[in-house]
């Protein structure tokens, strides 16, 4: 079957619209005629989030008669590559990849085009190669909504201590978050408003990395902490484990980002502050339906674009909400994403 990939860019910054035509030839050992089938590489699914990805995904796909091949790379980018080899072997339609390392991932994009297959960068940008499309949530803004929740909640004389734990430096996405972060954090840092009394960046997204960062920060700085500023809510759960440890749960704000499941019941319980929640069934089946169309060739809208090092990539952002106490269940649970009884309990 031949890919030919009609995206219609839309640019926000000059209000124009321009098409063009990306035309990838498959090899006749990739042709089928039984219908689409779309390869699913994700980096891990070890984290509650990327399970329920995953699960979404196939269920949209298959509503629109399409099958998904799915691989899960256990955050090793080399085993990634080989996912990917062995999906474009199985004669996928479209790939669609969840990098663990985005800039590692540029060879599978270069492999997938050699077979004409195009590629869909899902939630974590694809760095350096000619990437066809991206989804994901706005993650710069997604960090300055974390920043700006601390930012809102400064103490009336003196400075806020803060310990700034930041994701996996190879995943992209930890960087737009650190930027957005920045973005907000910076002026107040510059004012003395804000000390950052430790900051390190958590290996892997591992909980138990966010507790040893939070740990050695609380070693350095002593107790008088006022806020963690998390950038998941894996990370977040590490560092209330060493302020449980310490005595200092519930006392020190701690920010999130997922919703999780966990996230949201320490919420409810008040050792979690707030968590930035990303619609994710929108994300996991806008995606199918993206890579459903990038597979057979028809028109995509794509209203953004994310500079990715090589090019401009055609980019979908989806809209995401800060979550605390106040309106967890107005968002979270009103949208079925979580249950009542799973995060408050039995009542």
């Amino acid at each position: 079957m031949n890919a030919r990939i009609a995206l219609v860019l839309v640019s926000c910054a000059l209000s124009l619209a321009t098409g063009f035509v990306l035309s990838r030839g498959k090899s006749s050992a990739g042709s089928k005629s039984n219908g689409v089938v779309i390869g699913l590489s994700m980096d891990t699914l070890k984290e509650e989030r990327w399970i329920g990805d995953r699960d979404l995904f196939i269920a949209k796909a298959k509503a629109l008669g399409a099958d998904v091949l799915v691989e899960s790379a256990n955050s090793d980018d080399t085993r990634q590559l080989r996912d990917v080899e062995s999906l474009i072997t199985r004669g996928v339609d479209a790939l669609v990849i969840i990098p663990h390392n985005g800039a590692a991932m540029a060879r599978a994009v270069e492999m997938a085009h050699a077979e004409g297959i195009p590629v869909l960068s899902y939630d974590r940008l694809i760095t350096g190669a000619d990437t066809d499309l991206y989804i994901t949530f706005d993650n710069v803004k997604v960090g300055e909504l974390q920043a700006q929740f601390i930012a809102d909640r400064l103490p009336a004389q003196g400075k806020l201590r803060l310990i700034r734990i930041y994701g996996a430096k190879t995943d992209n996405n930890a960087v737009l978050f650190k930027q957005g972060q920045d973005n907000i954090l910076n002026p107040l840092i510059a004012a003395g408003r804000i000390e950052v009394v430790f900051e390190d960046w958590a290996e892997d997204w591992k909980p138990e990395n966010a507790k040893k960062i939070t740990n050695a920060a609380i070693t350095k700085a002593g107790q008088r902490i006022d806020a963690i500023l998390a950038s998941n809510d894996g990370t977040a759960g590490g560092a209330i484990q060493a302020l449980i440890e310490e005595g200092l749960s519930g006392k020190v704000i701690v920010t999130g980002q997922d919703a999780d499941l966990a996230g949201c019941q320490r919420i409810v319980a008040g050792s979690q502050t707030m968590t930035v929640y990303k619609p994710l069934k929108v994300l996991a089946t806008q995606a199918a339906d993206l890579a459903v169309k990038l597979a057979t060739g028809k028109p995509i809208i794509a209203k953004d674009e994310s500079d990715n090092g090589k090019v401009q990539v055609p980019s979908v952002f989806l809209p995401i909400i800060s979550v605390t106490q106040d309106n967890l269940r107005e968002t979270v649970i009103k949208d079925d994403f979580r249950s009542e009884k799973d995060v408050y309990g039995e009542r």
